[in-house]
């Protein structure tokens, strides 16, 4: 007669107990970890933040009125710290800066400056062949034409030479230069450069930057005298007017350093004759600032020439080879006064920054009549002239230092980062009490919370498949049908074994709850 078995488990309170205390402890010991690594919520960052007012409107405790004010003041502070700051950093962003002068010690020796004259007049009429009157013809406006009267139609010349014709025909410096004296010692005309301007052929004095002259006393005699004839007969006729037609009568004087190009015909000051003409220097050395402050240039460092055809940077030499560069395009070609380094145009405006260093030289001029009547027939008598051109065609220039001190103009940042960083840190203080180790402590608890939602969304809780109610372990029929080697009956009833019977004696109704009945 066969024979089933029903076995029903059910675990006694003693020994659930131990379970559910070691199932306990195991739980606070995960629970522990875990809250070691929660984030703390707000109200416990406030309460524990340096930031002034934070901990008492946010930290723990009961809402109130307190708390609101609280709160109100915290936001008002913040409110007045982000308009202060707002408008520093547009004050900085707008990059003030400021001019400082510091006028230097007196020193014994000061180098001198070079000197550039031009004779307003380009070409001596009484030099010019016919050759040169008819290529000259769009510059001086007289008539193509040769002293026979034949036109230019039917006149056939040569290329012309403009460097041979501009020595040629240009004023002679032995001719003009009467007296020179410099520092009480004699000079002449072997002591001037020839340089070649818009004005055509041009004298400069002290012009080697290599062997500058020095100037060991200021004031009046310790500088440059010289005497000048302009020898007004020599000027041209005005047949007709073109742009270069000149009505003055006189010489065209720029002061410059020797490492800068002459542009006389916009830097330069006019002398009249029959005047003496008192100009007293004085060394200014300028420092600009660069970007973002200023825009000078600065230096490139380079030992080749930053300028072809000149040995510096400097605003004239860069304005010439603007020049050049405007007439290359244009003719491709270039005027004698320009620099000889014949390149390919640059397209577009050009730009000459400022070198953020700089050497000029300011002016004081004042003049005086000459001759007297006295001076007048005694110099008549010296130069075999009459005294009328003595007063039309004689000048004296004066230059000199008005002392051996030198002005440093120094550019230089009114608001600086340094500035700007005081200023904001003085203003979180007053406002909020705060510092950069607050802002730190914001930013290390906007991590905390980031980093731990993050995680949260990349570890999911996986679903349990078993559950423990109470101190009773159940086992599902399924899931025992699903662990046995034989998926149903067919086991039992195919292969003759009738070890596992099915159990018609459970009570009928529902199955599950505290207990659940299985075959052995």
């Amino acid at each position: 007669m066969p024979i089933e078995i029903v076995c029903k488990i059910k675990f006694a309170e003693e020994d659930a107990k131990p379970k559910e205390k070691e199932a306990g402890d195991e739980q606070s010991l995960l629970g522990a970890a875990r809250g070691a690594a929660a984030p703390r919520n707000l109200a416990t960052f406030a309460s524990t933040s340096t930031l002034h007012g934070l901990g008492r409107a946010c930290g723990p405790g009961p809402h109130g009125l307190r708390r609101t004010l609280w709160a109100l003041a915290l936001l008002t502070s913040l409110a007045a710290f982000l308009y202060q700051a707002a408008g520093l950093a547009r004050g900085y962003l707008t990059r003030p800066h400021l001019v400082a002068m510091d006028p230097a010690a007196p020193a014994p020796v000061a180098g001198f400056p070079a000197v550039t004259l031009c004779n307003i007049n380009r070409f001596r009429h009484s030099a010019l062949s016919d050759a040169d009157i008819f290529h000259l013809a769009n510059l001086t406006g007289l008539p193509p034409k040769d002293r026979d009267g034949h036109r230019a139609a039917g006149l056939r010349y040569p290329e012309p030479d403009m460097v041979d014709i501009l020595n040629r025909t240009g004023h002679q410096l032995a001719d003009m230069l009467k007296s020179c004296n410099f520092s009480g010692h004699h000079c002449s005309a072997s002591n001037f450069s020839v340089v070649y301007t818009r004005y055509g052929k041009c004298y400069t004095f002290n012009a080697d930057p290599q062997s500058s002259l020095p100037s060991r006393a200021g004031g009046m005699g310790s500088g440059l005298e010289i005497m000048l004839d302009i020898q007004q007969e020599e000027y041209l006729p005005i047949w007709r007017e073109t742009n270069e037609t000149s009505f003055e009568a006189g010489i065209r004087v720029q002061i410059h350093s020797q490492e800068e190009p002459p542009y006389i015909h916009q830097l330069g000051f006019g002398v009249s004759p029959g005047f003496q003409t008192f100009v007293s220097c004085q060394e200014q050395r300028l420092t600009y600032l660069p970007q973002p402050w200023g825009n000078c240039r600065a230096e490139s460092g380079l030992r080749e020439p930053e300028l072809q055809g000149y040995s510096a940077y400097s605003v004239s030499a860069c304005r010439l080879r603007c020049e050049k560069e405007a007439v290359l395009q244009r003719c491709h070609c270039r005027m004698v006064h320009m620099p000889d380094s014949l390149g390919g145009g640059t397209e577009g405006p050009c730009f000459c920054p400022t070198p953020c260093n700089l050497t000029r030289y300011g002016k004081e001029i004042s003049m005086v009549r000459i001759p007297n009547r006295g001076s007048a027939r005694y110099l008549a008598r010296k130069y075999n002239r009459n005294e009328t051109y003595i007063r039309e065609n004689f000048l004296v220039l004066d230059v000199f230092f008005e002392a051996l001190t030198s002005e440093a103009m120094e550019q230089r940042a009114a608001y600086g980062l340094s500035a700007l960083l005081g200023d904001l840190g003085g203003q979180m203080g007053l406002f909020i009490g705060a510092s950069i180790l607050t802002l730190l402590e914001i930013l290390d608890y906007i991590y905390e919370v980031s980093w731990d939602r993050l995680k949260r969304v990349w570890r999911r809780p996986k679903t349990p498949l078993r559950t423990s109610t109470g101190g009773i372990s159940t086992l599902g029929l399924q899931e025992l049908k699903e662990q046995s080697p034989c998926p149903s009956r067919g086991c039992a009833e195919g292969g003759g074994a009738s070890g596992l019977l099915p159990n018609h004696h459970h009570p009928p109704g529902p199955r599950g709850g505290l207990f659940e009945d299985f075959a052995c």
